[in-house]
């Protein structure tokens, strides 16, 4: 096996029934929204500033979603500046505007929990929705069949907690945007096409880079049912903005979007590619150029139709589409790559093990995920599980946060230095990612996938 640690047999124990429990698992991802929720009420009520924009700044992200849908229904034009009211433009869809009502109309408290619970479920729901050995998937023939138990998802849930973190933490909808285009590929197996096509075309209404994922649709049977469903989600979710204005007004939002949207991509290359070729090479690059390239290294794989009824190689095609959305997207962000890790602990527990992926991993997980003080969230969990016999989620719970406000201070010292002076100005947390994507397309391309049976561990655990 890839990886072997070695640990006392009760403690081995205990570790995989959390990890292969999904009520453990959930019990985790509600008690981190929680936390961030309160993280964010606290943070504001401590303030003492007497401008509303200084002490919802703790949630800004939020406030420009909620005000998105105040403006929608007042007539005004939603992507100009109101510096009266939280800081940054609003840079999603008028629909996302309109939907966002439901959350809009609730107090801020209320609201920002209920989104970040959503975020949170919704990838954790994704995540477990993909194919398992009860369920009776696409009819490929009995040798191309894998399944992903409890275990290997429970694997992928608890590798995404930290950039799940920060993305909770700045309110943001990335949790939700990953959830649904894995959920999509959860629906597509399950031979469910309408529900799969309303998941991606409410993911292109959040973000737009939701639509690479609709390449997905290339890898299923009935091509032409899943166009028409799509054309129909596009325009039922289209025309929620005509409720509140009129078609005139809503044309007009929709080229100041186009405008917006034009500024943005010439202004920011983010934590991207053309970032990282921007400050290594301190030379520009052409965004479309790069994207364009990108896009026909992506396709290639798709050359190989034979392998379309390989259920690995379409869930080897969704992590290269979660990974590919970041590393070609001038707006990423660290909030933003809770999107490419998803998809790389995917890869990981879906590939080939060998000590190449192994360190790729854990390159992704220490640069990009940052996620260093997962060390510190297992001593914390084995002290605590240790000494008092109490219900396994709380005791994780308590470690992930106590480790959360550790790093506060970890980070304070060199690692932070570091941070500051390589990392964040070389754009270096995107590099694993771009490793990752790359060695991955080769292995599609090369048929490095079919593998039948239950996916492995992906930790071998010995006394």
């Amino acid at each position: 096996m890839l990886l072997e640690i070695r640990l006392p047999q009760m403690t081995k124990l205990r570790l995989r029934k959390i990890i292969a429990q999904p009520r453990y698992i959930f019990s985790i991802f509600v008690l981190l929204a929680l936390i961030a929720s309160a993280r964010l009420l606290v943070g504001s009520a401590l303030s003492d500033s007497p401008n509303r924009v200084e002490r919802t700044n703790f949630y800004n992200n939020y406030v420009i979603f909620q005000q998105s849908f105040f403006h929608l229904i007042d007539g005004k034009d939603l992507y100009v500046s109101f510096p009266n009211e939280h800081y940054d433009l609003f840079k999603y869809t008028p629909t996302f505007a309109a939907v966002f009502g439901l959350f809009a109309v609730a107090p801020d408290w209320l609201g920002f929990t209920w989104w970040t619970l959503l975020n949170a479920l919704i990838l954790l729901a994704a995540i477990y929705y993909l194919p398992n050995p009860r369920d009776q998937l696409l009819p490929p023939p009995p040798a191309k069949t894998i399944n992903l138990g409890n275990y290997a998802k429970g694997f992928i849930a608890i590798c995404c907690l930290f950039d799940l973190d920060t993305t909770l933490l700045g309110v943001q909808s990335n949790g939700l945007m990953a959830g649904l285009i894995i959920l999509s590929v959860g629906l597509l197996e399950r031979n469910k096409y309408l529900w799969a096509a309303f998941c991606l075309v409410a993911s292109i209404y959040i973000k737009l880079f939701g639509a690479v994922g609709l390449a997905l649709f290339l890898l299923y049977p009935r091509q032409g049912k899943l166009a028409l469903y799509t054309l129909f989600w596009a325009a039922v979710l289209g025309a929620a903005p005509l409720i509140f204005v009129s078609p005139a007004q809503y044309g007009d939002l929709l080229v100041s979007y186009w405008n917006l949207l034009a500024q943005d991509h010439a202004a920011s290359a983010g934590i991207s590619l053309i970032g990282l070729l921007n400050a290594t090479l301190a030379l520009p690059v052409n965004k479309s150029a790069a994207v364009l390239i990108g896009a026909v290294i992506f396709m290639l794989p798709f050359c190989r139709i034979k392998n379309y009824t390989d259920v690995k190689f379409r869930l080897l095609m969704l992590c290269a589409v979660l990974i590919w959305v970041i590393i070609f997207n001038h707006r990423t962000e660290s909030a933003t790559l809770i999107i490419a890790t998803v998809g790389m602990a995917l890869w990981f527990v879906v590939g080939e093990k060998n000590a190449m992926n192994l360190a790729l991993f854990i390159a992704a997980l220490s640069l990009t995920s940052l996620a260093l003080t997962g060390v510190a969230a297992w001593f914390l969990w084995q002290w605590l599980g240790d000494r008092w016999k109490i219900y396994p989620a709380v005791a994780v719970g308590a470690a992930v946060l106590l480790a959360l406000v550790a790093s506060d201070i970890y980070f304070g010292f060199p690692l932070k230095m570091i941070y500051r002076a390589y990392i964040e100005p070389y754009s270096l947390r995107i590099a694993p990612c771009i490793l990752i994507w790359l060695k991955l397309t080769c292995d599609l391309l090369a048929g490095k996938f079919s593998v039948a049976g239950e996916i492995e561990e992906p930790l071998k655990i010995k006394n």
